[in-house]
């Protein structure tokens, strides 16, 4: 998903930003850069190279190799380019907000910049037409994706005949995507957020190579699981918090299990089907 103007995608400073970095090999710390400033796209402008350093949690000459490797003479030079495609001012309005009411505005900021993503929809329409029509489908989410990867599969297997939730890992993981291919899987999806396990990327590029089409839904698509993943729906996640907050990537699951949904021909009678037996087992309290 990107931020091309051409296929609908508002031009936001999020977007533009994405644009920029995309086509360049990064480094694990200029992703690391590259996903602060996405998060901060209205700030970054205003920022000097020892803000941004401290804010994506990097050293100073870093953020100068960074802009280097984009193509730039030095931080300077990137800051005059971002303030010429960006907002003429600093967004305003949360100076005076406590430390929660922020959080709170940073995930809203980042269910806006899910909505700009979505203004194209094919890349979710690609997905939901990938998972649809694997049988099994196996889901994957471990520590902090884990809850994720839960409402997903929770959600998914209502409609979908064969959904397999793989939220623990360990040494059998392996054995049990051998079993999903094995009964005919043609797609993973993962749900994969910061800190991203080592054990994700390595399961990832071992679905890969095992025959599954990896779809990952992911807090940015610089993530370390970008490389082992064939289709990547960014959505970010907030850190104001000393834990992070993600409710764009559980917003973007059931925007994904929509898509799903609109390839699954018996999904509307499946859910009927549920609310006739939850009915008559008086499952649940009116």
């Amino acid at each position: 998903m990107s931020g091309d103007t051409n296929t609908g995608v508002p031009d936001s400073p999020a977007a533009r930003l994405q644009a920029l970095f995309e086509g360049h090999r990064l480094t694990p710390t200029q992703r690391r850069i590259a996903h602060s400033m996405v998060r901060r796209a209205a700030d970054v402008p205003f920022l000097s190279s020892v803000e941004l350093a401290q804010l994506a949690g990097v050293s100073q000459p870093s953020v100068t190799r960074f802009a280097v490797a984009l193509g730039f003479d030095g931080y300077p030079a990137l800051r005059r380019y971002l303030r010429e495609v960006a907002p003429a001012e600093q967004s305003a309005g949360t100076a005076s907000y406590n430390e929660y009411q922020q959080a709170v505005e940073a995930e809203i900021e980042n269910l806006r910049h899910l909505a700009d993503l979505l203004a194209d929809p094919r890349p979710v329409q690609e997905a939901g037409r990938l998972l649809a029509a694997s049988r099994p489908l196996p889901v994957l989410g471990l520590r902090a994706a884990a809850s994720q990867a839960y409402g997903f599969a929770y959600f998914a297997a209502k409609v979908h005949p064969d959904v397999r939730l793989l939220n623990e890992g360990g040494t059998m993981i392996h054995d049990r995507i051998d079993a999903a291919v094995r009964a005919g899987a043609s797609a993973l999806l993962c749900f994969a957020l910061p800190r991203h396990p080592r054990e994700v990327v390595d399961t990832l590029a071992y679905a890969r190579e095992a025959g599954l089409t990896v779809v990952t839904v992911a807090d940015s698509a610089f993530a370390p699981v970008a490389k082992v993943s064939d289709l990547l729906l960014p959505a970010a996640v907030g850190t104001g918090l000393a834990f992070d907050t993600a409710c764009a990537p559980m917003l973007l699951g059931r925007v994904l299990l929509e898509a799903m949904c609109d390839d699954l021909p018996d999904a509307q009678a499946r859910l009927e089907e549920f609310d006739t037996r939850a009915a008559a087992r008086g499952l649940f309290v009116e």
